[in-house]
């Protein structure tokens, strides 16, 4: 598979799901920047996946869309949408069918590269190239690192054994609970995708002792936030980059343009410009906003120094060279202190934002006081009256702060600054506009009248 048919169905899957199958054909391959051709081979791709996902009929579904799945049958199952992803970008068949060789002949015993080395030639089709010592080895680290295999203790030649003892050593039962656990914090935690991939492997184990829709569907998650899941394909790479101190590249497209994705052709005769920025900085920092279910990368660049870019309009992430130790820290440094007073990301000039909050009605829970208590950030909150509370915090800037304050609604009067207070009457002015009658003798129903 293309290296960046990855980002294309990242694409492709967050727009089905943000417009709900309200785009045809041609106006979804636009919007995504490719041709009609492939915006089809991509939606069978993907909905064979999903289909074999929730274990339902192809043939019953045959001639279901991908965006009609997306909408309908979602609430169905509880697999999320990034799993989708991983499942399209498969390896080569020469490739699935030699580790399974290797994961099937470690189960009985441990083993040495050579053995496998042996099991791999007698077990492979015939009419297969046979894979040399070198392959075995290359095979055998990448197992190693991503937990699959562990090296036994013990001078050359090392021996290789299944990481597997969490789950030979629990009961069923224990099992289960594990499961159960590892499917809510996955699901409510962030970052989720090793959780949803153990969540996977633990499936499997489970459903030998339990029917699955008893053991593995006990809760159903709908997400409002596919973004979040999605943009983590991205996460864990510029991650790695920020730890190993390295700068990266990326076509960026902004959300304000039109599309969201742009083919890049092999062929030099169908070559075109993407519509995309071609982006290279020195990552510093990920910031994950909880309000919108947004992913943001922080990074440096010498002209424009600290810059901010939405993940979701990442595309063709590339590591490039390392920078020094020294110089990765001062930028750290540098941007911990302006970025001290952001709510999120802003980096605008520091104001004081003060505001009142009122508490519930007689006898309720102050479930006001309790979230401004949770998500008030280094806020201080002072006690007014019996009625309502003061709260006060040094922001950059109140672009990112507006709309949690706009939130609590008629329970929270901005005080300060006064062109925040401004900005917040003029908003709810045009809030209750929306609410004002049509006309003045609005007859009533008949249900209505009896009522």
């Amino acid at each position: 598979m293309a290296k960046e048919s990855f980002d294309k169905e990242i694409q492709f899957l967050r727009m089905l799901s943000l417009t709900s199958g309200a785009y045809n054909r041609q106006q979804y391959a636009k919007r995504l920047g490719i041709s009609v051709h492939t915006f089809d081979k991509t939606q069978r791709k993907l909905r064979d996946i999903h289909l074999s996902l929730t274990n339902q009929d192809h043939d019953s579904d045959s001639g279901r869309e991908m965006a009609d799945l997306v909408r309908f049958q979602y609430g169905e199952s509880a697999e999320p949408l990034l799993l989708f992803l991983f499942r399209a970008k498969s390896m080569k068949e020469s490739e699935v069918e030699r580790l399974s060789v290797i994961l099937h002949t470690l189960q009985d015993s441990a083993r040495t590269a050579m053995e496998l080395l042996d099991a791999c030639c007698a077990d492979l089709p015939e009419d297969w190239a046979l894979p040399d010592e070198k392959t075995i080895r290359t095979d055998l680290k990448y197992l190693e690192e991503v937990g699959v295999i562990r090296r036994e203790p013990g001078g050359r030649p090392y021996r290789y054994a299944l990481q597997q003892d969490v789950l030979t050593e629990l009961t069923p039962e224990e099992q289960l609970e594990l499961y159960d656990f590892v499917d809510i914090m996955a699901n409510t935690q962030i970052p989720s995708v090793q959780g949803y991939l153990l969540r996977d492997s633990l499936k499997k184990v489970i459903t030998a002792n339990y029917p699955q829709e008893e053991a593995t569907e006990p809760y159903i998650y709908k997400y409002h936030y596919v973004s979040r899941i999605l943009d983590e394909a991205h996460l864990f790479p510029l991650l790695g980059a920020i730890r190993q101190r390295k700068r990266v590249q990326f076509q960026y497209f902004s959300p304000k343009k039109p599309s969201t994705y742009s083919s890049q052709n092999t062929n030099p005769k169908f070559e075109r410009e993407g519509s995309g920025s071609s982006i290279r900085i020195t990552p510093i920092e990920v910031v994950y906003d909880h309000q919108y279910g947004r992913w943001y990368v922080i990074g440096y660049q010498s002209r424009r120094r600290y810059v901010k870019f939405r993940m979701e309009g990442i595309t063709q992430l590339e590591e490039l060279h390392p920078i020094e130790e020294e110089h990765m820290s001062a930028l750290k440094k540098e941007w911990a202190e302006i970025s001290r007073y952001s709510w999120l990301v802003d980096t605008g000039s520091t104001v004081t934002v003060q505001a009142r909050f009122f508490h519930p009605g007689e006898g309720q829970r102050n479930f006001i006081l309790d979230r401004v208590r949770l998500q008030g950030q280094w806020g201080t909150i002072t006690p007014e009256t019996d009625h309502s509370f003061r709260y006060e915090i040094r922001v950059n800037g109140t672009t990112e702060i507006k709309p949690w304050l706009r939130s609590f609604g008629s329970s929270c009067e901005i005080l300060a600054p006064p062109r925040l207070r401004q900005e917040m009457i003029e908003e709810w002015k045009e809030i209750a506009a929306y609410y004002e009658p049509v006309r003045e003798d609005v007859q009533l129903s008949d249900y209505d009248e009896a009522e």
